[in-house]
């Protein structure tokens, strides 16, 4: 067990609090999390019937778990879902399964989703919102020597995706919003870079989609293409750390745990430790020529582009030093993601 995965104390001036996307990935992880630390928790879910699926995922012994409706697209709901709440943490985000052609179908659902939750917020006389943005928000804009902190911003005039361009749009709303309108609510941001680890459910989440492909050998070869890991419990345990220290106001804090590796280094981690599981995961990367003419009729690989010969230092010392946060390593996280997946039986042949 890690300093992580341990209680922080009493929780009794915890009060209730609020978790958007409460079935997602790490929205399930924080409910969780939450809950083992003896807080009272109100969830959202988009619609009542993923409100089973979340129950099924995490221990409530105590019926400490509320859940209700509410969807980041509409007004609806937003005010009973913060009424009496002490803390929010915003997580729900909306992840398009694919690029649309018109950019705004991404960024306005990001942009006025968090607007929606700030604003219940601040009606509400909530504390302190956590709001999980992306390192996608922090080091999609190119910077000599490619290394990045908390003090970094992606350009959304930049040639990215809608999916990246929406989570520097939507978090510079947030800031704008609090700093004009907010009156007393505290805001304070979480940064993931790609985030992995296990699943509490059934539902896949992007990384871990990556590393069921790889495992079914779907992926013949991968891009030269690098980025940074983190642990779906190390980032809930990041959001309920800057929830309580004072010292997280106004702050972001970028979460990534070591060196940033590529798709093919996720892939030799996996046939190192899971033997004969690991027999179809790819051993050949691209060429930067052959993706760039595949991003050509496949825009998922768009980004990808952007990213070749790219390898960013994600400078993590503000988490580890200000909230005493201590991520697990990236080759622990990808193998414990496998095992998972496996345990789960979702991994096909």
């Amino acid at each position: 067990m890690t300093r992580n995965d341990m209680t922080l104390g009493s929780t009794n001036d915890d009060g209730l609090v609020l978790v958007t996307g409460g079935s997602g990935h790490l929205g399930s992880h924080v409910v969780g999390r939450l809950l083992a630390d003896g807080c009272r928790v109100r969830a959202t879910v988009r619609s009542p019937r993923r409100a089973g699926e979340l129950r099924a995922m995490v221990a409530d012994p105590g019926g400490r778990l509320e859940i209700v409706s509410a969807d980041l697209s509409a007004d609806e709901g937003w005010a009973d879902a913060t009424a009496g709440c002490t803390y929010v943490l915003h997580v729900a985000s909306p992840f398009p399964a694919t690029q649309p052609e018109n950019p705004y179908e991404v960024i306005a659902p990001a942009r006025d989703g968090a607007l929606r939750v700030l604003r219940a917020a601040r009606d509400a006389e909530v504390k302190r919102v956590v709001m999980t943005s992306s390192f996608a928000a922090v080091g999609y804009s190119h910077k000599p020597g490619n290394e990045y902190d908390e003090t970094d911003w992606t350009d959304p005039a930049d040639d990215n995706s809608p999916y990246i361009r929406s989570k520097a749009i939507a978090e510079r709303a947030a800031w704008d919003f609090v700093q004009a309108e907010g009156n007393d609510l505290e805001l304070t941001v979480i940064n993931p870079s790609g985030i992995f680890g296990p699943l509490l459910g059934p539902h896949l989440s992007t990384s871990t989609g990556l590393v069921k492909a790889m495992l079914e050998g779907g992926m013949s070869a991968v891009p030269p293409v690098y980025f940074g890991v983190v642990d779906v419990r190390d980032v809930a345990d990041l959001h309920v750390r800057a929830m309580r220290h004072p010292a997280a106001v106004g702050e972001r804090f970028l979460a990534s745990s070591g060196e940033a590796i590529s798709f093919l280094q996720v892939a030799q981690i996996l046939a190192e430790h899971l033997g004969a599981s690991a027999a179809k995961v790819p051993t050949q990367e691209l060429t930067a020529d052959q993706v760039r003419e595949a991003a050509r009729s496949n825009p998922a690989l768009a980004d990808a582009v952007g990213r070749l010969g790219v390898i960013p230092v994600l400078h993590t010392e503000k988490a580890r030093t200000t909230l005493g946060w201590m991520p697990r390593d990236p080759e622990t996280t990808i193998v414990e993601t496998a095992e998972n997946l496996i345990r789960l039986n979702l991994v096909v042949g």
